[in-house]
């Protein structure tokens, strides 16, 4: 596997991310592979190179995986049992959901890690075993099961729509920081927050410009909007805790509807897909719990 210390913008397997993500599987063998089937089994066997050599154990020569046999390790609730509140976790399963792959969840306490986890991967989750192997990091496991389980595709052709992945990207660029210190901050209301505020609400009309742009015939953030890929599934737990946090825990500071028309009709699309309803299981109840313990 190789560490990319870059900050430049990469797409690989309909996902835009900074390359400084240290777990990212990525290598020069598939850049530019987005998109064509061809070009993805040329790409199968340096990829299986790749994510291997992190695995609890190595496959033999030209092996493929197959669905069946994964477990997701997950951030519980507050009585250690439920599925927590955690964002990223959520992304990989509506990833999972999407593709239709089966998996059992587990919902995780630090003294319930299993110690290979704790050994090999430092603990981390949302952590997926595949059979023997296993990945951390949600876009690494999202990059994972887009590339190896292609159907349905959540990446545009990007030489049908040339850049739209990294425009999208551009357009969420710093959002979930800004949300994060805005969400965190206390009390609410003091010269700080406001700033914060401000800041989050530039985000947030990056995002209002990129939806409402000319072009597009979907309600998606990728190209014309048509195509549900991996930054809808990515953004998706994000945009719910904001929008449940807002509520909740900062008092309705910010009008999405009225400030933020097209956002907020996006939002609405992504939490009825049912990818979302039927891993959105933990509720408000669990994203108040998670974000107010820094109240």
């Amino acid at each position: 596997m190789r560490i990319c210390s870059s900050s430049r913008f990469v797409t690989l397997l309909g996902l835009t991310f900074r390359t400084q993500c240290a777990q990212a599987f990525i290598s020069p063998s598939i850049f530019n592979f987005v998109g064509s089937s061809r070009s993805v089994k040329m790409a199968s066997s340096s990829a299986l190179d790749m994510v291997r050599n992190r695995g609890l154990e190595k496959r033999e020569e030209g092996a493929t995986p197959l669905p069946g046999g994964m477990t997701l390790y997950v951030k519980p609730a507050a009585d250690g049992k439920s599925v927590g509140d955690c964002p990223f976790a959520h992304f990989v399963r509506m990833v999972l959901h999407e593709k239709n792959l089966e998996y059992e969840l587990k919902p995780t306490t630090p003294e319930q890690k299993p110690q290979w986890l704790i050994d090999d991967y430092g603990g981390k989750m949302p952590a997926l075993r595949h059979r023997k192997e296993c990945y951390v990091d949600s876009e690494v496991l999202a990059q994972y099961l887009e590339f190896f389980f292609q159907n349905p595709p959540l990446s545009v052709e990007e030489k049908e729509q040339k850049g739209a992945t990294e425009a999208a990207a551009t357009a969420l660029d710093g959002f979930f920081p800004a949300m994060a210190k805005f969400l965190k901050h206390t009390p609410n209301g003091d010269q700080e927050d406001v700033e914060l505020r401000t800041a989050l609400e530039g985000k947030l009309q990056t995002l209002e410009d990129h939806l409402r742009g000319d072009g597009r015939l979907g309600p998606y953030l990728v190209g014309n909007g048509e195509q549900f890929t991996l930054l809808d599934c990515s953004v998706a737990p994000k945009l719910y805790a904001l929008d449940v946090c807002l509520e909740k825990i900062k008092g309705n500071p910010i009008d999405l509807k009225g400030k933020f028309p097209n956002l907020r009709k996006y939002m609405d699309e992504l939490f009825a897909r049912p990818s979302f309803q039927s891993t959105v299981e933990y509720g408000p109840e669990t994203v108040v719990w998670g974000w107010g313990s820094y109240h």
